[in-house]
C-alpha cells in the first residue's frame, strides 16, 4: 500500500466521519490494507496526521509555484482561488481540525509564516501584498465553513478586486 493512498484514506475518513473516527485500524480498513501495512508508513496516529498536514502544505506550495504571475502575492492569490474552487478547503479544515496538537500543527505554522513573508521585500507595495495575503486567509476560513457561500461569478469579482489592490 502506498503512502499517498493511506493519506487519502485518512482524509476521506475525516471528511466522512470526523476526527473521532480516525484510528489506525479504521484508516487501514478504509485503505484496504493491514494495520501492519499502515504502521510501516506511519508508526502512530500522530505521524499519520502530521503526514496529512505536510502533504497539504506541499500541495499548496506546488499550486503557488505553478501560477506563473510576476509576484509571489499574485501567485498566492491565484493559488488560493484555485484551491477554494477545487474543494481543497474541506481537506484543510478537517486535517487541521483533526490534529488539535500544537506539535502536529508546527509545520503548518511554519508554512504560514513563510507564505506571509515570502517575497515581501520584492513586492512593489509590501503592505498591499500583506493585505491581499490576509484576505486570502479570510477567504479560506469563511469558505471552509460554508463552501457554497460564493458562486463562481462572485469569486471572480473578489479575485479581481484583490488583484486591483496590487500595483501592476
Amino acid at each position: 500500500m502506498r503512502r499517498e493512498e493511506l493519506l487519502d484514506a485518512a482524509e476521506d475518513l475525516l471528511c466522512d466521519q470526523g476526527s473521532q473516527a480516525l484510528t489506525l485500524a479504521t484508516v487501514a480498513e478504509r485503505a484496504g490494507c493491514s494495520k501492519g501495512g499502515l504502521l510501516y508508513h506511519f508508526g502512530t496516529k500522530e505521524a499519520l496526521i502530521k503526514g496529512m498536514v505536510e502533504r497539504l502544505i506541499e500541495e499548496f506550495d506546488e499550486l503557488v509555484a505553478a501560477q506563473g504571475h510576476d509576484t509571489y502575492t499574485k501567485n498566492y492569490l491565484a493559488a488560493t482561488f484555485a484551491a477554494v474552487r477545487s474543494g481543497r478547503l474541506r481537506r484543510w479544515a478537517v486535517v487541521t481540525g483533526a490534529s488539535g496538537n500544537l506539535y502536529l500543527l508546527a509545520p503548518l505554522r511554519e508554512a504560514m509564516a513563510r507564505w506571509h513573508r515570502e517575497g515581501l521585500d520584492s513586492e512593489p507595495d509590501p503592505e498591499a501584498a500583506q493585505i491581499v495575503r490576509l484576505a486570502c486567509e479570510g477567504l479560506w476560513d469563511v469558505a471552509s465553513h460554508d463552501p457554497d457561500l460564493y458562486d463562481a461569478e462572485h469569486f471572480e469579482i473578489l479575485k479581481r478586486r484583490l488583484l486591483a489592490l496590487l500595483p501592476a
